[in-house]
């Protein structure tokens, strides 16, 4: 399996399949085509469908300015390789075309080159499934994190550090903010409001829970609005994972390190997940970001007051599970509706996740490696006009009543 590094990835929103990875095919042809004074991109499948509201066209030119970059939007229904597919052409001065580069944005921001091979992953990990993460645990009486410091060395910690204090920075940001995000639905930003109401006579668990919904609002919020977020494991999942951490973490005055330790532990599910399954919406729905996310969560969780490797695996379980076949059908292609609440309501999920695990783990009878064959199974089985294309469920249904 993959470094954590290849999950955790800062930069800016409001998708890591729809910005983050264009952008950084753009930079990855014009970085072999130095010459290129102007770009034709073309996008297709759910990057044509969606990036209007993922801001991809305006990601993409601000990635080469000041040269010119003419964005093409095409939306028939044609074999593509990949959901998330964008060719490149770029033009030297004299209008000579350099050639054609067809690029797949595969999720998580990572892109890859249409007819190679997919480059060698960065395997750091001697696992194949999270079972195995498990009896190696059982084996070397360590934690998950133990597994990440032991197969990626100490240095580890500085990198995840960096990416705890981005997702403190976004949450403080998206906490302060307010008006309206971009695009033409008018969505207010709700984190403040969230955070800063008293209500008359609230129980201070409702307050509690509140709060924890406003921290994801406040990464979410930053995310549709094209600020710097950390995909965990995506930009549109981005707000799950750090709500529950900072909560988690006021709340008991946990330790930095004790927190660097549930994103080591969160970490390896995300990528358990990846190694076999997919977190991209466009590929597998939105089971495949949030429920991921939500997963990751329950296992952060589970990690800050110290549950063993059983409780773990079983929290992560249950979160994922109860969101298979989670359609991904953000209205507009923004990644608003219900993107935001969505990551919220997650949060809340993921700590009654870890809840549920601590007294019933000897009960399972479903294994976590279990539920991620299924959910690529289910988003297999999606229809494409569930899986980021706005052309069904929620989106459609919104934009036929408006």
């Amino acid at each position: 399996m993959e470094s954590l590094r290849e999950l955790y990835k800062i930069g800016k929103g409001p998708s890591s399949s729809h910005t983050m990875g264009p952008v950084r095919a753009i930079l990855d042809y014009s970085n072999s085509h130095a010459e290129a004074s102007r770009f034709r991109i073309v996008l297709y499948g759910s990057l044509a469908h969606t990036g209007k509201g993922h801001l991809t066209d305006a990601a993409l030119k601000e990635a080469v300015s000041p040269r010119l970059a003419e964005v093409l939007f095409d939306y028939r229904d044609l074999p593509l390789p990949h959901p998330n597919t964008l060719d490149i052409e770029g033009f030297d001065g004299s209008g000579t075309s350099l050639g054609r580069v067809r690029y797949l944005s595969v999720g998580g921001g990572t892109i890859r080159r249409d007819g190679e091979a997919e480059p060698e992953k960065r395997e750091v990990y001697p696992f194949r499934t999270f079972g195995e993460i498990m009896d190696y645990c059982k084996a070397h009486g360590c934690t998950l994190d133990g597994v990440v410091y032991a197969f990626e060395g100490e240095e580890i910690k500085e990198f995840l550090r960096e990416v705890w204090h981005t997702m403190v920075q976004t949450i403080r940001r998206g906490i302060e903010a307010s008006g309206r995000l971009p695009g033409p639905l008018g969505v207010e930003r709700k984190a403040k409001t969230l955070f800063e109401t008293v209500a008359e006579d609230e129980e201070p668990e409702a307050r509690e829970k509140r709060h924890l919904c406003s921290f994801a609002f406040a990464t979410s919020e930053e995310n549709a609005g094209g600020g710097t977020v950390v995909t965990a494991p995506t930009c549109g999942a981005s707000g799950v994972l750090p709500a529950v951490l900072f909560y988690l973490s006021r709340k008991h005055g946990f330790s930095e390190d004790r927190v660097l330790a549930a994103l080591a532990s969160a970490g390896l599910v995300g990528v358990t997940v990846k190694q076999n399954a997919s977190v991209s919406g466009a590929e597998a729905g939105c089971q495949a970001e949030v429920g991921t996310a939500t997963a990751m969560a329950a296992a952060a969780v589970c990690r800050l007051f110290e549950a063993g490797i059983d409780e773990t695996e079983y929290a992560a379980e249950i979160a994922l599970e109860h969101q298979l076949g989670l359609t991904c059908d953000p209205v507009g292609g923004y990644v608003q509706i219900p993107c935001i609440e969505r990551n919220a309501v997650a949060s809340l999920r993921a700590l009654t996740s870890a809840e549920l695990s601590r007294v019933l783990s000897g009960t399972r009878k479903i294994s976590f490696d279990t539920v991620v064959k299924t959910m690529y199974e289910t988003g297999r089985d999606l229809s494409a006009r569930y899986r980021e294309t706005s052309e069904g469920g929620l989106a459609a249904i919104y934009k036929s009543c408006d």
